[in-house]
């Protein structure tokens, strides 16, 4: 009884802090939906030149256009996906150290492809394999401070060669074709390096660069999370029978990408959405014509509109990068002739990588698990010293 006669002394105080509760948490959230809303049709600005679009649809449109004229579609899409490499090349340095950036990638390019040719034969072994991969290339771009697109490429790579169908004999020439892809890309940056000498030098004196220093256990951390979900999302893949399951492990990579939880969040919301309307673009694209020459002009022109709007709007992009990166893939595919069953699959495989890469991100980026991984690789490695 004086139980309840306290209770109901207190509860008008306690009623009225749980709705202001109630009606703060409403505020915020209204909040940061408008802030969303607002962030989704504003474009940032940038210093980026019109030239390296146009640098990355030469290295993407030339292979696909000698594969055409040869006719040979299959071997000019992996030359095509190599010339992607041209986006590792830094902004503004010496031609020097950009070339050497540039061969370096190249180097990586091919190594990944050939990974995930090697272990294809057995499903669960390339899982591991791609994990243990994602792992060593993640943490090598953040010890060497890489800039974005980071290690993104190298799995998005590895991903997609660890779904082909295993055959020992056309391995040497397949890395091959992405060695011819890479190469191109750094002879045509070369020559645009040669030719912008002056605007880089004014960049570079001008530029003022930052660089966030993080503890090298929360690395390690970093890579040992990333490593494991490119593993799980290509087993999960793989276990569901998706005819193509890369494309669950690519959509989780491109999401971890994100530098904070609330910007992994954004990209969860930002893909999805670009992904739908992406979806719908590709499909009038495809209902247009699936002529292959048509197919090779939309495919340099998406990466033109991609490389302007990436560093201004991800989600405008991601509305671009979906139509491209499924003519990259699936241009050989016979699915393609089907648009709509092809944009219904992908769509799924799409949605699923992204909710795994939200969870994975949300992992990331926990402080407590964070705090406490930390902590037990340091006693680890302060036992193995006694040792």
């Amino acid at each position: 009884m004086a139980f309840y006669t306290q209770f109901s002394i207190f509860a008008p105080e306690l009623k009225c802090e749980i709705t202001e509760s109630t009606t703060m948490n409403k505020r915020t959230i209204k909040e940061l939906v408008t802030q969303e809303i607002k962030a989704f049709f504003r474009l940032r600005q940038t210093e980026r030149l019109w030239h390296i679009p146009v640098l990355a649809s030469l290295c993407v449109g030339i292979p696909l256009l000698l594969g055409l004229y040869f006719d040979n579609m299959k071997s000019g899409l992996i030359a095509s996906m190599a010339g992607m490499v041209i986006l590792y090349l830094p902004a503004s340095s010496t031609i020097a150290n950009r070339m050497t950036m540039l061969l370096v990638c190249s180097f990586v390019f091919m190594i990944s492809y050939g990974i995930g040719l090697g272990f294809s034969f057995d499903p669960i072994l390339s899982a591991v394999v791609l994990g243990l991969f994602s792992m060593t290339v993640h943490w090598v771009t953040l010890y060497f401070k890489t800039r974005p697109p980071g290690s993104f490429f190298f799995i998005m790579i590895a991903s997609i060669s660890s779904c082909v169908p295993y055959n020992l004999h056309t391995i040497p020439e397949r890395v091959g074709l992405v060695g011819m892809g890479t190469m191109l890309a750094c002879l045509l940056a070369l020559i645009y390096c040669l030719l912008t000498m002056k605007i880089s030098f004014v960049q570079k004196s001008n530029s003022v660069s930052t660089v966030i220093m993080k503890n090298k256990y929360v690395n390690i951390v970093e890579a040992f999370i990333i490593g494991l979900f490119m593993f799980g999302s290509l087993l999960i893949g793989r276990m569901l029978k998706l005819q193509n399951p890369y494309w669950v492990p690519i959509s989780c990579a491109a999401v971890m990408q994100g530098a904070s939880l609330y910007h992994i969040w954004q990209r969860v919301f930002h893909r999805i959405l670009g992904t739908f309307i992406g979806f719908a673009l590709c499909w009038v694209l495809l209902s247009i014509s699936k002529a292959p020459l048509s197919i090779c002009i939309s495919i340099i022109v998406l990466q033109f509109i991609v490389e302007m709007l990436v560093v201004r709007h991800y989600a405008l992009a991601v509305i671009f990068i979906t139509p491209l990166t499924i003519l990259l893939t699936e241009a050989a595919n016979p699915l393609i002739h089907n648009p709509n069953m092809l944009v219904y699959v992908r769509f799924w495989d799409i949605t699923l990588g992204s909710v795994l890469g939200f969870v994975g991100g949300w992992i990331l980026y926990h402080e407590k698990i964070r705090y406490h991984a930390v902590k037990r690789i340091r006693k680890a490695r302060a036992v193995i010293k006694k040792l």
